[in-house]
């Protein structure tokens, strides 16, 4: 009974360790995309799968969890924002216009949505429209290390890894 609490409480630990992104104003750069946490705690089982297929690259099975939470509950905000994350990670930007929308009616313009957007059109390689939510996000928050590591990318002429979005 004791390993298999040890083992969950492990799983638990990696997955929470692997959503953290830099704070108060430490300076990162990194070519890998920021951390997907959308600081809203949720139990949607599907959407935890989701997070975790997010985080280990499995881009489809992440879209197929997403997918299922919005599906189940219209009003899920961060299945939103981690089904625009799986769309983008697959090229699929039409679908994932349509989740960032969806989560920006729930949540309003949020720094997170608004950098994600942003890595979204780093992604498609629209970089004027990518420095202009990167700029957006940096006037909700001048301090925030993740978005100024995502322009420094797209100054560096750096092709951003497909990975998770803040």
């Amino acid at each position: 009974m004791k390993i298999v609490s040890l083992s969950t409480m492990m799983c638990t630990v990696l997955l929470v360790g692997g959503c953290q992104t830099p704070l108060f104003g430490e300076s990162v750069v990194s070519s890998d995309p920021p951390a997907f946490d959308t600081g809203i705690l949720t139990s949607n089982e599907t959407n935890r799968l989701g997070r975790a297929d997010l985080a280990a690259g499995n881009y489809g099975m992440a879209e197929r969890h997403f997918r299922e939470a919005v599906e189940k509950d219209k009003n899920d905000a961060p299945s939103w924002i981690g089904l625009a994350a799986a769309y983008d990670n697959l090229s699929r930007f039409e679908l994932a216009d349509h989740a960032y929308a969806q989560a920006v009616g729930l949540l309003g313009e949020t720094l997170e949505v608004v950098n994600n957007l942003g890595y979204s059109y780093l992604l498609r390689g629209d970089k004027r429209r990518a420095l202009q939510h990167f700029e957006r996000a940096l006037r909700l928050d001048p301090t925030n290390a993740v978005v100024r590591n995502n322009i420094k990318i797209l100054r560096a002429g750096e092709r951003p890894n497909r990975a998770v979005p803040l």
